[in-house]
């Protein structure tokens, strides 16, 4: 590992006016699962780090009427998976953040961190995006809010500026009759990384049509990719076995998977097709319940 600068603030306001005063060449550390990896075996050099550990106010995990879910961009996994108010209303991020790395990872890996190192397969990314969740970005001159599917460009590359790092992560109270759902699949059962994944989200009327879906497809493209075609065919029906299968078939035309040594392109499309139907199946039976 090269050597680099190491600066560690304990407030927000000063973790922004080092990023401005020392400029392009940074990397944000927040848990350092993935950083860390990057840097002694990837070759990532970066010319400072950081650090945002004892940046006390970023750490939590809370509930406020009107807003929602807020989660600080340095809570662990471990606090979102135990939170009461997660397991309670958003089962769904218990279900993703529950499947990333080990106990061990979870403990220090946060929710900011694996949505900020933008992998396709990333775990919490499509649950989020399901979820309509919104990104609260900082910077020395103030605060900005994006919508989380404006944040992901590309495999490894996200929207944050110069000068920019995310603060808080805030998904909106679930209506009554919804539900959601997140499976992946990965050749290992554990400590493996998603092949594909598919994040469901549903919201039923009165009379038990469909009012709103999201489908969210997971490491079939650059980015997390939202399976319009799908939804399409959802939207205004009864969720019938027939129409779920239907929808399922849709989504594998919303993938754009590529081959390589972890699943062929073909066999990423049939596993969208099976994720899409069983996440359905789930969402949809906890917006009935």
């Amino acid at each position: 590992m090269r050597a680099f600068a190491y600066h560690a603030p304990a407030s927000l306001a000063e973790a922004v006016a080092i990023l401005r005063r020392e400029g392009p060449g940074g990397r944000v550390l927040a848990g350092g699962t993935d950083l860390l990896v990057q840097m002694k075996e990837r070759g990532v050099v970066p010319r400072y780090v950081l650090s945002l550990r004892a940046v006390a106010d970023l750490s939590h995990v809370s509930f406020k009427p009107g807003r929602g879910l807020v989660i600080g961009s340095r809570a662990s996994l471990t606090d979102v998976i135990t939170n009461p108010i997660v397991v309670e209303r958003y089962p769904i991020l218990v279900e993703s953040a529950g499947l990333v790395g080990s106990h061990q990872i979870q403990n220090l890996g946060t929710v900011g961190g694996n949505l900020c190192n933008a992998a396709p397969s990333a775990d919490t990314a499509p649950p989020l995006i399901a979820l309509g969740a919104i990104l609260h970005l900082h910077s020395d001159q103030g605060e900005r809010e994006l919508p989380i599917t404006d944040f992901f460009v590309g495999p490894g590359r996200t929207a944050l500026g110069e000068g920019e790092l995310l603060a808080e992560i805030s998904v909106p109270e679930p209506h009554p009759r919804s539900g959601g759902a997140y499976e992946r699949y990965t050749p290992r059962q554990e400590m493996d990384i998603a092949v594909a994944s598919v994040a469901s989200f549903v919201t039923l009327a009165a009379d038990g049509s469909v009012a709103g879906v999201r489908i969210i497809l997971g490491a079939v493209g650059p980015t997390p990719l939202q399976a319009h075609a799908a939804e399409a065919v959802l939207i205004g029906k009864r969720p019938t076995a027939d129409v779920i299968e239907s929808a399922a078939i849709a989504a594998v035309s919303d993938s754009r998977p590529i081959s390589d040594q972890r699943g062929s392109e073909t066999y990423r499309k049939h596993l969208i097709n099976v994720l899409a139907r069983r996440t359905l199946d789930r969402a949809v039976a906890s917006a009935q319940g």
